[in-house]
């Protein structure tokens, strides 16, 4: 996790992050992207706004120390830090006790709730100083409830190569097209207002492993590629960017097969 703090955190971040970090509101969050000059997505992540001039950044593939520096290197003269976390974070499949919607609840003492919960699963985050204990099937389990609610898990290769459309991030308002220039600001608007969207980020579900990388085809034609997989018990989960008009009702993925799943609402809880 990430921390800014000073005066000038809120006019940095959204200086730098695609979403409306203006209307966020102290014991708010949202989600949010970092972006390429050339409007591809670096990191994407829950951003907190703790109070006034503290922000959180809750990034849950991005390496922090990397997206620290980078950050740092646009800081010139503003009057704010921005520096490694000592909250971590956890996940829990239950319903938050005090956090709901879009509100934090909790404090430094006592730790932070983040509503995760989605229209299937009810879970929350907990951000706190004492780290939890590792649980590997927890965290599968994880990742395959934010593919089903069609949150894109980057890995390092597909970090960069995407745009905020391409993946679809509108379903969780991660960026705006009004709210003026923040790295790659230009590429997302004209996206948008030229309607040069073509293509959009797919659920399936494929009978045999896959990895991120590979081409998604109709027999005939590689159409797609492979974002983001999770494994759910025997079942395999992907995210696919795949055209917008598409017509085949099985597609293939190397030797596997897949079948298009619905996505669930994120913020419907």
């Amino acid at each position: 996790m990430i921390e800014l703090i000073g005066p000038d955190a809120e006019a940095f971040c959204h200086a730098q992050f695609a979403s409306d970090v203006k209307s966020l509101a102290p014991g708010q969050w949202q989600w949010s992207a970092w972006l390429t000059p050339k409007g591809r997505v670096i990191a994407l992540f829950a951003l907190c706004r703790i109070s006034a001039d503290r922000l959180v950044l809750v990034l849950p593939d991005a390496p922090v120390g990397e997206v620290v520096t980078g950050l740092q290197r646009f800081v010139f003269r503003k009057k704010v830090q921005v520096r490694l976390s000592s909250l971590q974070v956890s996940g829990v499949f239950a319903q938050a006790a005090a956090a709901a919607g879009d509100r934090l609840a909790g404090d430094d003492e006592t730790g932070f709730e983040l509503d995760r919960s989605d229209a299937g699963q009810p879970r929350h985050w907990r951000l706190q100083t004492l780290p939890a204990a590792a649980d590997d099937n927890a965290a599968s389990c994880w990742r395959a409830c934010d593919l089903r609610c069609g949150l894109p898990r980057l890995d390092p290769a597909q970090r960069e190569q995407w745009t905020p459309q391409q993946l679809s991030l509108e379903r969780f308002a991660a960026y705006s097209v009004k709210k003026g220039c923040y790295p790659g600001q230009e590429i997302v608007a004209r996206t948008h207002f030229l309607g040069k969207a073509k293509r959009q980020l797919v659920l399936m579900e494929a009978t045999a492993g896959v990895s991120p990388g590979q081409r998604v085809g109709d027999g005939e034609r590689e159409v797609g590629d492979v974002v983001s997989v999770a494994s759910e018990g025997p079942t395999r989960l992907l995210l696919a960017v795949m055209p917008l008009e598409r017509n085949a009702s099985t597609w293939k993925i190397a030797d596997a097969n897949a079948q298009e799943l619905a996505l669930r609402d994120p913020l419907a809880r």
